[in-house]
């Protein structure tokens, strides 16, 4: 199909004897923003894994930007994929600063052995202020809170000027304040530069209203998929997570009952 960046077909990724992801088939088309939802161990990081070429499939195929992936090409593809996980714990003592940090994001397309060029360094200010840490462009990485991390982490993954953006859990262990400004930068993101975005999340709370498609995955595999008016159902989210939820996603939905 036209315009699909990523497809899988019958994807089975294991480790050892625990199966990971167990038959997953999907198609994204470029600019698409799909939120990948579902419980703990679900499978759902997995799946980033084998989008992101570091997983080796035991079963099916997996097609990104047009290559296959497997081991030979998965320096090339990552290349071409920016990737933002949870908030890492920093060493205070690190001396690199927040604008150096943002310009190692260059480095994938350029080389280790080549300088930011003049126009980069433009650039990666440019990121700077648009996720709204400027001011903190020569402070060591160590010294910021969770919530800032994370927007330098999301400023280094745009200045590889990905074709695909991926969000695993970018929210988790924030505070409810910074959880809500990474929500809001992620929205802005996307309508200003419509890059194909995959957010994961198992908290309902942190699922961005941008989204434009709902993967839920179970046991290793997807569940159920459609649009948010789909499958935000209270009855389906209950019986996804095995429990009711009284949250809503974002502030953003308004979950309906099928009743």
């Amino acid at each position: 199909m036209d315009g699909t960046v990523i497809r899988l077909k019958d994807a089975v990724v294991s480790y050892r004897e625990d199966v990971a992801l167990e038959g997953v088939s999907l198609e994204v088309v470029r600019g698409e923003f799909v939120g990948v939802i579902g419980p703990n161990g679900a499978g759902k990081t997995t799946l980033l894994t084998v989008i992101n070429g570091l997983a080796r499939l035991v079963h099916g195929e997996a097609w990104v930007l047009g290559m296959r992936v497997d081991r030979r090409n998965g320096i090339e593809l990552r290349k071409r994929i920016g990737y933002v996980a949870q908030v890492e714990n920093i060493d205070p003592r690190l001396p690199i600063s927040v604008r150096e940090t943002v310009l190692v994001g260059c480095y994938g397309r350029l080389g280790f052995l080549r300088r930011p060029t003049t126009v980069q360094r433009k650039m990666v200010d440019g990121l700077l202020e648009l996720v709204g840490i400027s001011h903190l462009a020569e402070r060591p990485i160590g010294h910021l809170s969770g919530g800032e991390y994370q927007r330098v982490a999301i400023a280094r993954a745009l200045a590889q000027q990905p074709e695909i953006l991926l969000l695993d859990e970018p929210t988790a262990s924030l505070d409810p304040p910074a959880q809500k400004d990474i929500l809001s930068l992620v929205r802005l993101i996307h309508a200003q530069q419509h890059i194909t975005t995959i957010y994961v999340t198992h908290d309902l709370r942190t699922l961005p209203s941008v989204c434009q498609r709902v993967v839920m995955m179970k046991g290793g595999r997807i569940w159920r998929e459609g649009s948010p008016e789909e499958v935000l159902s209270a009855e389906v989210l209950a019986e996804l997570y095995g429990a009711q939820l009284p949250v809503e996603p974002d502030g953003g939905w308004s979950m309906r009952s099928s009743q």
